[in-house]
């Protein structure tokens, strides 16, 4: 490179590929003898001297002087080296119209992924938690490919930052093809040949999967190139022919998988070097992939509607039998008393059963099916409820955050089912002293518990803190002839709430609470004070 102009230039060379292993640059070698500049995904990446998805590296160009630049590239990927010369103010500027675009990409992802997540778990439907899998898995694989998760997510880890790629991809591929057969309806009895063709492709990707854990990148690179062409091929096929066999879903299914299997193909081509390099080919998966999951996620909206709308419809028509039942019976005056009399009997026993099933349902899934105490999700929303109240009314509001000491270590001493009687007896001790029906405990996850005591100072909140700590301490827990006591660590956060949304603010309080219990030596209650500096309850041991 040569500089003509009388100033000295600072410009930037990139090299917009950023899965090449090593690449080392020599600048004016012949008269420097300087050591080359070793970028690549096998180095660290806070090692670059840029930090950038991209392999970016400052240059000083002498005014009138030509400058030299070798570059050595040594790659088990495709052998891609774009080059690209920036002035540093229009880099800043190209970087801008690319994050916003990477931000854009990713927040759409994001959305459908919660979306959809909260979809399944309100209707339970299985095809929703394949479709979050299928959505999670992808982006991540474009994370990686384009550095992206090199840069935020696993830094330091080089060798994972190769294995990354395929894995996340195969995993794309069993979600997808899982997916599929469940969403187009592709059963053994409707379509037996393409049933195990799909079962084989989706076999095939699990096993690259778990190989890309142990594999070198550099063998399973091109087999997974080829099964995600045959997979996306052989899902474009299936949408095909059930929407010729006119089922309803395959039409918003085809057309995603249609854009799907475009950015995948041009994105495959491009690393075959049958197409060139540049900002069509190396965005066609992300642009394709956002189109198909948007399409996709209309799909399952429509799906659901026309689940409502057969529900409705088949509601209409017992309803038009009933009418008609009705009208025979008029026939006679007798006959009819009694249709009457049964139907009402029927209706009511109907609605009492519905009434009793509607509450199990309620209760099941606010409650921990182990501990029988509810679950995180029913305290969620009490606690929120709780602090909105306590806010309004200038309330105190307590929460107890517990934890089992030494849990890990006791499962792997005695085993996971003897861990979970454990859990059992902690949750009876703490339910003893939950004696208000305002108060709540609810197991929040693995051993950890919480309590929460609306209108309750500090004080109060210390004295049932330090009764459920002594009751599980003095509790003889027996194990395979042995008598074990456990203990438990507890933070209190006593607050009256500055605002209505602050859950997490009060939660983190309690938590720190409880971690310093636990540095403090554990079996303890400590109680977070309004100043933010923690103290150890009077009523725990020294």
């Amino acid at each position: 490179m040569e500089n003509p102009t009388e100033d000295a230039l600072k410009p930037l060379l990139e090299v917009a590929y950023p899965v090449l292993d090593r690449i080392e640059i020599f600048i004016n070698p012949e008269s420097s003898g300087a050591e080359p500049l070793v970028l690549g995904d096998k180095q660290p990446f806070h090692a670059r001297p840029i930090e950038h998805r991209n392999f970016v590296v400052p240059l000083t160009l002498a005014a009138g002087e030509r400058t030299w630049i070798y570059l050595r590239v040594e790659t088990t990927s495709s052998m891609q080296v774009p080059l690209i010369l920036w002035e540093q103010d229009g880099f800043l500027a190209a970087e801008q119209a690319r994050s916003i675009f990477q931000g854009f990409y990713y927040g759409i992802i994001l959305v459908m992924v919660l979306y959809n997540l909260f979809v399944f778990m309100a209707v339970k439907e299985q095809s929703f938690l394949h479709y979050v899998g299928y959505i999670t898995a992808m982006p991540l694989f474009l994370a990686s490919l384009h550095g992206l998760a090199f840069q935020y997510l696993w830094p330091q880890a080089t060798w994972w930052n190769d294995q990354a790629i395929t894995v996340f991809l195969n995993l794309a591929l069993v979600f997808g093809g899982t997916f599929s057969l469940r969403f187009i309806n592709v059963s053994p009895s409707n379509h037996p040949l393409l049933h195990r063709w799909t079962v084989g492709v989706v076999v095939a990707a699990a096993v690259l999967a778990v190989a890309g854990l142990m594999v070198p990148y550099k063998y399973l690179i091109l087999p997974t190139i080829l099964l995600a062409f045959i997979t996306c091929s052989t899902m474009l096929v299936l949408s095909i022919v059930r929407w010729v066999q006119r089922d309803p879903a395959a039409r918003y299914y085809t057309f995603a998988w249609v854009f799907m299997l475009f950015g995948g193909m041009v994105l495959a081509l491009s690393k075959f070097t049958v197409l060139p390099r540049n900002l069509l080919t190396e965005n066609a998966t992300q642009v394709g992939s956002a189109l198909g999951v948007i399409l996709l996620s209309i799909a399952l909206a429509d799906r659901l509607e026309r689940e409502k709308k057969r529900v409705f419809e088949t509601q209409q028509r017992l309803i038009r039998e009933e009418r008609k039942a009705r009208m025979a019976q008029e026939k006679s005056l007798q006959v009819q008393r009694e249709a009457n009399t049964k139907l009402e009997e029927r209706v009511q026993q109907r609605t009492r059963d519905l009434e009793h099933l509607n509450e199990q349902l309620l209760e099941l899934s606010a409650t921990d099916a182990l501990t029988r105490l509810k679950n995180r999700g029913h305290f969620d929303r009490i606690f929120q409820s709780a602090v909105v109240r306590a806010y309004r009314y200038d309330e105190i509001l307590s929460l107890l955050v517990l934890d089992i000491d030494h849990f890990k270590k006791f499962n792997d001493t005695y085993g996971h089912l003897v861990g979970d009687d454990c859990l059992k007896m902690v949750s009876q001790c703490i339910q003893k002293f939950i004696t208000r029906p305002q108060d709540l405990a609810a197991r929040y996850g693995g051993e950890e518990f919480v309590v929460l005591l609306p209108e309750t100072p500090m004080s109060g909140a210390l004295q049932v803190a330090e009764r459920i700590r002594m009751e599980i301490e003095k509790t003889a827990f027996p194990v395979s002839g042995d008598v074990v006591h456990l203990s438990v660590s507890i933070g209190v956060c006593s607050v009256s709430p500055a605002k209505a949304d602050s859950t997490k603010e009060i939660f983190k309080w309690a938590d720190e609470a409880l971690y310093e219990a636990k540095g403090q030596g554990r079996n303890r209650v400590v109680a977070w004070n309004a100043d933010g500096q923690p103290m150890v309850s009077h009523l725990s041991p020294a």
